[in-house]
């Protein structure tokens, strides 16, 4: 055993061991290994039983949850890394450990602060613990009154705090995902009063410690105005913001993020597409007003649904999003359909999160499958084309096409 991986073992066990570990992050697996967890994220948990390490393995569009006493969870990752998983991230309350193997198999081990909290809680049943916690001043939910300068969360914008946070934690799973070297490059099309751009901003920077390049696209002039306000007020020049559309706006270089949050109606497919256009490693949207299909949708089986307008409306607005999020399963993207938690102006809770898959995980038999699903979903909804094909051309019109 190498004095590297020696390091590593004795590290992981020492954590895990001592009830010293807060998380561990294995990614950057062997593309040959395709039967085993894409990424794993191992957390302590408390049971009636005891400690256990809770090991939350992503596969292809779903995961699985194992939990194991504290010494099989050593053995466990210590099997995996390095020589399943590139990529080994642990987090603890005095320091992080960061493991990567890179060519020739050569690794590299780097140390630094702890950037995590502990949970407050390991219980399955305990409170919810928030990136953001309530009590704790933090500058740009000041600047857009969400908290008193004591770090107290005004009453009236309890929905707004819970809906940040919630955005947070479908951010955080996916900052993995990102290019680790390098400022991330982030285009928020349709950002608005930029609640979650400045969030999003905080997250990358303050708790993740990476630098990045956040732009900001919006509509109204007076509401571009006053997003570069408050990124004034708050000293950061890694924000930019710019008045336009999206169909507008054409973007320099790589883009590893991209977000639309309520773009509504088709406007979502053009974002859609032009976050596959730059090939960005992680798409995060919110649809609104999902009209594309609703004036042809009509299946035979479900009459009793199309009688009902409410009922016609939600059902398609569920299709165009499934539509969709296969589309993208189509292009290289591993998707999700996940809850986000209701806007303040829409009940629309619906939310779209697209990963890059790595080059080694799309094959032409994959490749087939998808195109497959896709063609027989739209056969069966009688659609011909969808804006997003429109808006993608070859991206995805060859790869569908009978």
């Amino acid at each position: 055993m190498s004095e590297g991986v020696s390091e590593i073992v004795e590290a992981v066990g020492a954590a895990i061991l001592q009830s010293q570990c807060h998380r561990v992050v294995l990614s950057r697996r062997d593309s040959k290994r395709t039967e085993l967890p894409r990424r794993v994220v191992v957390r302590p948990v408390t049971l009636s039983a005891g400690p256990r390490y809770q090991f939350v393995s992503e596969f292809a569009g779903q995961q699985t949850h194992e939990n194991l006493e504290p010494a099989a969870a050593v053995v466990r990752i210590t099997e995996w890394f390095p020589g399943v998983y590139g990529d080994l991230h642990l987090f603890g309350p005095v320091e992080d450990l960061s493991a990567r193997v890179g060519r020739g198999g050569r690794l590299t081990i780097h140390r630094g602060p702890a950037t995590t909290q502990p949970p407050a809680s390991t219980s399955h049943d305990r409170a919810k613990r928030h990136l953001l916690p309530d009590g704790v001043p933090c500058a740009f939910l000041e600047a857009i009154g969400v908290m008193t300068s004591e770090g107290r969360v005004k009453a009236s914008r309890q929905a707004k705090f819970r809906q940040v946070n919630r955005f947070l934690e479908l951010v955080d799973d996916c900052v993995e995902s990102l290019p680790e070297e390098g400022d991330l490059q982030v285009v928020d099309f349709g950002c608005g009063k930029s609640y979650l751009t400045f969030a999003l901003h905080h997250l990358l920077t303050q708790l993740r410690g990476r630098t990045v390049r956040i732009v900001g696209i919006e509509r109204e002039a007076e509401v571009v105005a006053d997003c570069r306000r408050v990124a004034q007020q708050l000293g950061l020049d890694t924000i930019e913001f710019h008045q336009g559309d999206i169909s507008g706006y054409s973007h320099e270089g790589r883009v590893d993020l991209a977000v639309s949050l309520h773009a509504c109606d088709t406007a979502t497919d053009d974002a859609l597409a032009r976050a596959v256009k730059w090939q960005a490693a992680v798409i995060l949207a919110v649809p609104c007003c999902q009209h594309e299909f609703a004036g042809d949708l009509v299946i035979e089986d479900l009459a009793a649904v199309h009688r009902h307008g409410i009922l016609h409306d939600r059902l398609a607005a569920l299709v165009t999003d499934a539509v969709r999020a296969e589309a993208l399963e189509v292009c290289g993207y591993r998707t999700r359909v996940v809850e986000f938690i209701d806007m303040e102006h829409t009940a629309k809770n619906v939310l779209l999160r697209a990963v890059r898959r790595e080059p080694g995980e799309v094959d032409a038999r994959r490749r087939r499958e998808r195109s497959e699903t896709y063609r027989g979903l739209r056969r069966m909804l009688g659609i011909e084309m969808t804006r997003l094909e429109e808006q993608l051309g070859s991206e995805l019109i060859e790869r569908v096409a009978d």
